[in-house]
């Protein structure tokens, strides 16, 4: 079956995060959501993301697989559904101490433990049999790396929208719903700063 926390505190005006912990934007075409990175507790899987999201490798592909009471699930398919290839296998590291809850950010996977590749999904519910258990291949469970921290409405977007059955694979939205950009949110505090000293 493919599936493949410096602490977040939401306030009435926006979320605010961990000052240390990367924040990436990702703009689809249900809208856009903001995303905090786990470095702290998943330092693999975040660099490994993060090479995905500065190499644009994630531009233009879909949420291919959509379970409105499960999660979404993209970055390895083009609308056409041809899969695109990423990088080597990275170590699984679900035994970090974080759950797949509603929002997060976890990595795809085959039911090999160390399979995982450039393919996300986002739970859209809490999904405790997905959380690290123990080691065997059965418990070990998937990766939770990040969470959503603004725009919750686009993931409930996606997962709400029509799916089917379309090239061999099932629960594909009938519309494409397309990874337009990924890219690393900076810190517009930090830079003025920055230019104040210069």
């Amino acid at each position: 079956m493919i599936l493949a926390l410096f602490a977040v505190v939401s306030i009435a005006a926006g979320a605010v995060y961990a000052k240390d912990n990367p924040v990436v934007i990702m703009e689809t075409s249900e809208g856009a959501m903001t995303i905090e990175l786990y470095a702290d507790k998943a330092p693999g899987t975040v660099q490994n993301f993060l090479w995905y999201v500065n190499n644009e490798f994630y531009d233009g592909l879909i949420f291919h697989r959509v379970i409105q009471t499960f999660m979404i699930q993209g970055g390895g398919f083009t609308e056409d559904m041809s899969k695109k290839s990423g990088n080597p296998e990275i170590d699984n590291e679900a035994g970090n101490g974080l759950t797949n809850d509603k929002y997060t950010l976890a990595m795809a996977r085959t039911n090999a433990i160390n399979s995982a590749t450039s393919q996300f999904f986002i739970n859209t519910k809490d999904n405790d049999f997905l959380n690290h258990r123990d080691t065997s291949a059965q418990g070990f469970g998937y990766c939770v790396f990040g969470k959503v921290i603004d725009g919750t409405d686009t993931v409930d977007a996606i997962a709400a929208v029509p799916t089917g059955s379309k090239s061999g694979f099932n629960d594909v939205p009938k519309t494409a719903v397309v990874i337009k950009k990924v890219y690393v949110k900076e810190d517009k505090k930090e830079k003025k700063e920055e230019k104040k000293e210069e």
